[in-house]
């Protein structure tokens, strides 16, 4: 049995210990939280939860520890902290800072002999695969990405650090005419602006600066300030009313030609509709967090990405049984 540690309890967290239920060589060990433990209420019920700081007590009970954090303030720092005792996995999703949260993450985990595996989730991770793959497949393309329309947890968890704001929901909505530009094998250039929207629902503090956070959330580089950004602000009710669930997906597209001439247009697309968002995402986890425990197995360490996992090391059936079902 491959033993899951889970830093940190939310959405993500309780995602991940569905997961876990449901692959029969894993099983979830403990919990790691900032909060009190005696307050925390994991799914099932039958796993012990205990503060972060403990965690080092706990080193013999976990082969890997899945990161359950915020991309925003919580991954850059314990991922590599993390990453120092243990076989790690993450979810980190600010695209531009991954090169420099590789780096970061890469130099504990050769230290310490382990394998982490950063990035882990939908995107990015399996779209970025699909990148990778329609990219290979098609030299001559452009790669067009599109999210939503759904709710971006680390989008929404960054308005929620800003000082005033109760609760938030960010929704990240593609632009209809771009979509069906590139599926019709236009190849047309796009800016961020040009492929999508974003809609904010904030709940604020009573007395809140709301034109400050408003301003906040708009300029707010990494996130927002590349796009044309909604803000409503809306009472709590109102919010666990009518945006309680966590719904997302999204489209991969290469659009590529061949031929002699390059006559022939060709549209590879990939694509999602979730449910659950934190669900999704802590299921991808999960799947990578046997791959990280193999590849240690076997002797590799330092920090990885989706791009350095071979797809067998995913399952737990063997390859025979791979190529007999599913090859």
């Amino acid at each position: 049995m491959i033993k899951i540690g889970l830093f940190g309890y939310g959405n993500l967290a309780r995602g991940a210990e569905c997961a876990i239920k449901q692959n029969p060589d894993m099983k979830l060990t403990c919990v790691f939280t900032r909060r009190d433990p005696s307050t925390v209420k994991t799914v099932f019920e039958d796993t012990p939860v205990y503060k972060t700081d403990e965690i080092l007590q706990h080193k013999d009970e976990i082969d890997v520890l899945i990161m359950c954090g915020g991309s925003a303030t919580d991954l850059p720092g314990q991922t590599p902290e993390m990453a120092k005792h243990f076989n790690i996995i993450d979810s980190f999703d600010t695209h531009k800072n991954i090169p420099q949260h590789f780096k970061n993450t890469d130099l504990a985990a050769k230290e310490s002999g382990k394998v982490a595996i950063i990035s882990v989730g939908w995107d990015p991770g399996m779209f970025s695969l699909n990148r990778l793959y329609a990219g290979c497949i098609l030299r001559d393309g452009a790669d067009y990405t599109f999210w939503g329309k759904g709710v971006s947890q680390g989008h929404s968890d960054a308005i929620r650090r800003i000082e005033g704001v109760v609760d938030a929901r960010q929704y990240t909505i593609p632009v209809e005419e771009a979509l069906d530009a590139v599926r019709s094998g236009k190849a047309p250039e796009l800016s961020p602006r040009q492929k999508h929207t974003r809609e904010c629902f904030v709940v604020a503090e009573e007395g809140a600066d709301k034109a400050r956070i408003e301003k906040e959330i708009v300029t707010m580089k990494n996130y927002f300030d590349e796009y044309d950004t909604t803000v409503h602000f809306i009472s709590l009710e109102e919010l666990m009313r009518d945006h309680a669930g966590i719904p997302h997906g999204g489209f991969v597209i290469r659009s590529g030609k061949t031929g002699k001439n390059l006559e022939n247009t060709h549209i590879i697309e990939y694509s999602l509709k979730l449910d659950s968002n934190p669900e999704f995402t802590s299921s991808v986890l999960v799947a990578y967090a046997r791959a990280a425990y193999r590849m240690n197995k076997e002797g590799m360490c330092g920090c990885k990405s989706v791009f350095d996992v071979p797809p067998a090391y995913l399952s737990d059936k063997t390859n025979e049984e791979l190529i007999s079902a599913l090859l």
